[in-house]
């Protein structure tokens, strides 16, 4: 019984494929058991330029990332978003600039008289140490200046001052603009327009409120003595490289540093992650709105799933053991090898199975389970008269380029073993 995938009546014994002359010994074909260099790449290319890819950006993330060192703000900065502009043009004007990175040396800096103290993101320091800060006693001349500070700092050196929660309808806050002073200090007059916007305050009883934003204002000096005052920023973008040269952010900087012969300038940690106490959670950032959607979504998830999934039937007895026919496995495999385009495990196994045959009835010995090629083809061609290359080309040669050529492979090995075990 033959081992085609493709039942075919019998024919009259034809002349094997190659009658047209000698063919040429051809390699041993390639099974889907070891696909070639074509087949490898055709499987893995999108998965090799996929990782390439993210190879790519992850190197450009990294440059990106690793392009600068210095923290916002910093004096010292080059960068767009430092202040070492502002700090050149105020030194210019004869004003000395140190920095501290210690909160002793900011307390030191308090006491000192005639000095400007530049205290950003000030909420980086805890309770305690904003406690401690506020209670030291200032010098009899000075100026504190406080960029974006909340409430635990206003507290500490503004009292009066309120930070105002920005409602949802100002979007437009996170995004300073040039804004008009609208107020009689004399440092935001010089400077008339100037990019502030960010946190915004209510100004205490006597304090002088610049800058308004929706009603609210985004620079207020608390005036602690004639002498000394405390000036709250809502953002310090007024100060930065690439921000200074913008409507009157030049002159505002000037002002605000330059009051005083000494400028220290206080570098946070910006590594230390803000006190629990002001520290928002991701929570804090995802509208109340979308609660109750995310729930929604998930409520119709479990339907969906409800709906589209599977319902077992009833158990249904089946007599063991199933008897199956052969020709039931048969023409399973070859559905297999059929919808896989396999013809070359295909046609290994119909060759296999073939030489298996032929070699008992020729008298050729086997070696694990196989006759040597040489021998089964020296012998089927004694016994036929034919060449042994021929016999060679059927038995093992290349793979078969499509279905058509399959079935002629097929065609060919069933009429050799025929011609084979004539009498």
């Amino acid at each position: 019984m033959s081992t085609a995938p493709h039942a075919a009546p019998p024919a009259p014994a034809p002349a094997p494929a190659a009658a047209a002359g000698p063919a040429t010994p051809e390699p041993p074909a390639s099974t889907s058991l070891a696909p070639g260099r074509r087949r490898l790449w055709l499987r893995s290319r999108w998965y090799l330029l996929t990782a390439a890819l993210l190879v790519v950006l992850g190197l450009l993330l990294g440059g990106l990332a690793g392009r600068s060192t210095w923290p916002p703000l910093d004096p010292r900065s080059p960068d767009p978003q430092g202040a070492r502009a502002a700090v050149v043009l105020v030194q210019r004007e004869g004003v000395d600039l140190r920095t501290v990175d210690d909160v002793n040396a900011l307390a030191g800096a308090l006491r000192e008289p005639g000095t400007t103290v530049v205290l950003p993101r000030p909420d980086l320091l805890s309770p305690a140490q904003l406690a401690r800060l506020g209670a030291v006693p200032r010098g009899s001349t000075g100026r504190l200046i406080l960029i974006a500070p909340e409430q635990g700092a206003l507290d500490a050196f503004a009292r009066g001052t309120t930070l105002v929660t920005a409602p949802d309808g100002f979007p437009d806050l996170a995004n300073p603009i040039s804004t008009p002073p609208a107020c009689r200090l004399p440092e935001a007059v010089r400077a008339d327009t100037a990019d502030l916007g960010g946190l915004l305050y209510d100004a205490g009883a006597g304090d002088t409120g610049c800058y308004p934003r929706h009603g609210h204002q985004s620079l207020v000096r608390h005036a602690d003595t004639a002498d000394r005052d405390t000036v709250v920023l809502g953002t310090g973008r007024p100060f930065t490289n690439n921000r200074l040269d913008d409507d009157g952010n030049a002159a505002l900087a000037l002002g605000l540093l330059g009051a005083h012969q000494h400028l220290v300038w206080y570098l946070p940690d910006y590594n230390t992650a803000a006190p629990a106490a002001h520290r928002k959670q991701f929570s804090d950032y995802i509208p109340s709105g979308w609660n109750w959607a995310a729930v929604q979504l998930m409520v119709a998830a479990v339907l969906a799933a409800l709906w589209r999934g599977r319902r077992l039937g009833p158990v249904v007895a089946e007599r063991l053991p199933v008897v199956v026919r052969a020709t039931e496995t048969t023409e399973g495999r070859a559905r297999l090898y059929h919808r896989a385009k396999a013809r070359g495990r295909a046609a290994d196994a119909l060759r296999r199975a073939t030489a298996h045959r032929l070699a008992p009835a020729l008298g050729v010995p086997t070696a694990a389970g196989q006759p040597e090629p040489i021998a089964l083809c020296t012998a089927v061609a004694d016994r036929l008269g034919r060449s042994a290359d021929d016999i060679r080309a059927l038995l093992y040669g290349g793979p078969p380029t499509d279905d058509a050529a399959l079935l002629r492979l097929t065609d060919d090995l069933d009429a050799l073993e025929r011609q084979v075990r004539q009498p």
